[in-house]
């Protein structure tokens, strides 16, 4: 039988020694325990965490996980899986706000703007972020649910938001759910079609950035189209 939390020292427990030590002090089976904050038979809330972090091998897997998905793990259920849901959410968010008044003219920042969310999903998207003559963020809005080589995925479509919004320039993002950043040829050919209508329009077309995961061989979990050459 799994020991329950209560059954550990008061000061022990995850919620004393966060209000003790700080949220940094805790592990993220610990932290995550929190939102769970009851037991099932055999485990208690942390060891819960515990054996869903290794399910899902590690924090970020666990984050891109459904609402739906979550709910039939065991332990869980609708309001314990909300809960994870909305924390993850607002990490994210959080995470966004710092840098919404910036320039988002480098691939490394817009990376950290939108990387995180990104790299959250188990299916493609792709996003676009419109900015002022400042290069600030006017608009962001997901665009395609589904790879660029769909038929769905047309250049006009992208190029009519951000004259809407009065946009001075764009960035479009999208995610390869296999964590390879690596452009396909249909990401590039759609790439250059943009390019072309954005100079038609008079449009600055900032970047388009690839978002993957790190991996040992690669310098950086993201492509930048404009970083590689390839938007001049």
């Amino acid at each position: 039988m799994g020991t329950r939390i209560h059954d550990i020292p008061e000061e022990d427990r995850p919620r004393e020694r966060l209000i003790r030590l700080g949220p940094a002090a805790l592990s993220d089976a610990e932290l995550i325990g929190l939102f769970i904050h009851t037991g099932v038979k055999g485990e208690n809330a942390v060891q819960i965490a515990q054996r869903l972090l290794q399910e899902y091998n590690g924090l970020r897997n666990l984050s891109r996980r459904e609402i739906t998905e979550l709910m039939s793990s065991h332990g869980l259920g609708p309001a314990k899986a909300a809960l994870l849901g909305a924390a993850f959410e607002l990490g994210k968010r959080a995470a966004q706000e710092s840098l919404r008044e910036l320039p988002l003219d480098e691939a490394s920042l817009i990376f950290q703007y939108m990387g995180s969310e990104l790299q959250a999903l188990n299916h493609e998207e792709v996003h676009i972020l419109m900015l002022s003559t400042r290069l600030t963020l006017l608009h962001r809005e997901c665009v395609f649910r589904g790879s660029l080589s769909e038929s769905v995925a047309h250049p006009r479509e992208l190029l009519k938001k951000a004259l809407l919004h009065s946009a001075h320039g764009f960035v479009i993002i999208h995610n390869h759910p296999s964590g390879d950043p690596s452009p396909s040829q249909a990401d590039k050919e759609f790439t250059r079609r943009l390019r072309e209508g954005a100079e038609l329009l008079r449009l600055n077309f900032i970047d388009h950035i690839i978002i993957g995961h790190p991996a040992e061989h690669r310098k950086r979990p993201y492509f930048s189209f404009r970083e590689a050459g390839l938007l001049h």
